[in-house]
């Protein structure tokens, strides 16, 4: 058998080598990197939030209405870890009352305003007409402490919040609440957002695509505008100016870039 010249191997060798080079790599799950993620909020002895389901689902929507990356896994954090500034939103919800913050905790919260990052409560346990629950009252007085400079005010249709996508009538969830959410809006941004409607009710979906929670009083129509509002708030976000690691700025870059100067 005749031996192959050393030359012809060595092209051979290296033409496999840029096949190699040249061959579809897996592709990132969308929204993995740069995407809205709806992290979870965990202070005291919550293990997670009030509805399981509903972070993931507001991702989902987000994805579907909007095609803006989104992370169909979100995170969770605790006030008190040092990654609760890796990424600009976080999402804090219950139906039971607030323990009372750690220093630590109001620390690590304290560091992630200061970076622009934002903040939505939502009282799980809220009543028919918006009457706040433990939570939502307990959230109030701990976010008091973290802010002592702020104080709530309610904004309405006239606000960003409710024109980012969607043009919104007023504020809805798993049951109709007040027409408003209350902020507090630190130099020009809406930096915590309370909301005494059960947004996450509204969004909760199980694994057998039943929704998991009755809305009242208006059905399906309300859950639609619930649904809506998340998505404003996750744009709302996503179009936000947090300092430091931006894990949603390589969109943001890619959006102003096609859209021009």
């Amino acid at each position: 058998m005749t031996r192959k010249p050393l030359w012809l191997a060595a092209l051979a060798l290296a033409l496999a080598g840029a096949l190699v080079l040249l061959a579809p790599r897996p592709a990132r799950a969308f929204g993995d990197v740069g995407g809205f993620d709806p992290r979870v909020l965990l202070t005291g002895s919550q293990t997670g939030p009030a509805h399981a389901t509903a972070p993931g689902r507001w991702s989902w929507e987000l994805i579907q209405r909007t095609s803006a990356p989104a992370r169909l896994r979100p995170s969770v954090v605790r006030a008190d870890d040092p990654a609760i500034v890796d990424a600009p939103f976080l999402y804090w919800s219950g139906d039971a009352d607030v323990a009372p913050l750690t220093g630590s905790e109001i620390a690590g919260l304290r560091r992630f305003f200061s970076l622009g990052g934002v903040l939505l409560v939502d009282d799980a346990g809220a009543g028919p007409a918006g009457e706040p629950s433990g939570f939502g009252r307990g959230a109030r007085r701990e976010i008091a402490r973290v802010l002592p400079d702020g104080t709530p005010i309610a904004i309405g249709v006239d606000h960003v919040v409710f024109r980012t996508f969607y043009l919104l009538r007023r504020a809805e969830g798993r049951v109709q609440g007040p027409p408003s959410l209350d902020a507090i809006v630190r130099g020009g941004q809406a930096q915590v957002l309370f909301s005494e409607h059960d947004l996450g009710g509204a969004l909760a979906r199980g694994a057998s695509g039943a929704w998991e929670l009755p809305v009242v009083p208006g059905g399906d129509l309300q859950r639609e505008q619930a649904i809506r509002l998340a998505v404003n708030v996750a744009m709302y976000v996503l179009c936000s100016n947090y300092k430091d690691d931006q894990v949603h700025a390589p969109f943001l870059m890619r959006r102003r870039a096609l859209s021009g100067p």
